[in-house]
């Protein structure tokens, strides 16, 4: 079995945590959500959902890495906006053999955390199709389990990879690598740029934006204008219609509120300018044109002043 240590257990992390510690594996968390983990510590993890009711006892939970030692497998499941300073909290993990994954929505977090520590030992994951939050400290619930995947960034070898992702069958999880990484995250991004931004603006689950025409004519918007820029750059999107694709995974979960949602029902910045600003930043690169993405991006940040602090 591994020592897995995740940095960055929110709804998502404390999924994959509650998971693999289930299968067997050592698993360390790290939240920066003190109420958390002292709920955790005291009472256990409990995930329920899709993969059932389970309270499991981690191998350990902190608010920080220190006093942890190198792991088999490094996860960084923070937000965007938070990767690098995930990454520099996980500098003392990394051993010669580690393979550290790096897992959050939208673009530009692997060249962050390649930054830091190297690009040598690092894999992409795309991850999709969970629906998961918080309803309490301690407790997570998530909607699916649809989509996992895994690319090498640039050097990780391929037996290092499978690896790594075997640890998350083990537990359960159905997963997939690749070689082509821009096909697979593009594959999951034109998803995420779909539901986040709309789902932000009229605090409607995915199933309600699908559901309400007006709501769905901006999410489309928003994802034509992704696909376009995908073409632009040469990106191949092997799902077939693209937007019936995303209607597709999208109708598996329709009670989910995407992460940006649940930032913003919390009053805290979300990962707008990884993800629908990420489509503008992109667009204006390749001369493709992304008003749908632009106005969606400009109003969530133009939200995000009201909030306090």
């Amino acid at each position: 079995m591994a020592r897995v240590i995740i940095v960055g257990m929110g709804a998502m992390g404390s999924v994959y945590a509650a998971l693999m510690q289930d299968a067997g594996h050592e698993v360390h968390g790290v939240c920066k959500w003190p109420d958390h983990v002292e709920a955790i510590q005291r009472d256990g993890l409990r995930v329920h959902g899709f993969s059932g009711d389970r309270t499991v006892r981690l191998a350990s939970v902190s608010t920080t890495t220190d006093g942890l030692a190198v792991a088999d497998l490094v996860i960084i499941a923070t937000k965007a906006l938070d990767a690098e300073a995930a990454a520099e909290s996980a500098r003392h993990l990394i051993g010669p053999t580690t393979v550290v994954q790096g897992i959050q929505n939208g673009l530009g977090s692997p060249e962050r955390i390649a930054a830091v520590l190297g690009s040598e030992r690092l894999a992409v994951g795309v991850v999709g199709g969970f629906g998961a939050s918080c309803p309490e400290p301690g407790t997570v619930h998530h909607n699916g389990m649809e989509m996992i995947r895994f690319g090498s960034y640039a050097e990780l070898p391929a037996e290092d990879l499978e690896r790594g992702a075997q640890v998350w069958r083990s537990a359960g999880f159905t997963v997939r690598t690749f070689e082509d990484v821009d096909q697979m995250v593009w594959e999951k991004f034109i998803m995420n740029v779909t539901f986040s931004g709309a789902t932000t603006l009229t605090g409607l689950t995915i199933g309600g934006v699908m559901k309400h025409e007006p709501a769905w004519q901006v999410a489309r918007g928003c994802a034509q204008e992704a696909i376009a820029v995908a073409r632009a750059k040469g990106i191949t999107l092997d799902v077939g219609d693209p937007i019936e694709h995303i209607r597709s995974l999208g109708s598996k979960i329709p009670r989910a509120r995407p992460s940006m949602l649940l930032d913003a029902m919390a009053q805290r910045p979300g990962e707008v300018d990884a993800i629908n600003g990420a489509v503008v930043t992109e667009g204006r690169k390749h001369g493709v044109p992304t008003p749908v993405n632009d106005t969606v991006s400009n109003l969530i940040r133009a939200r995000e002043l009201t909030y306090p602090g």
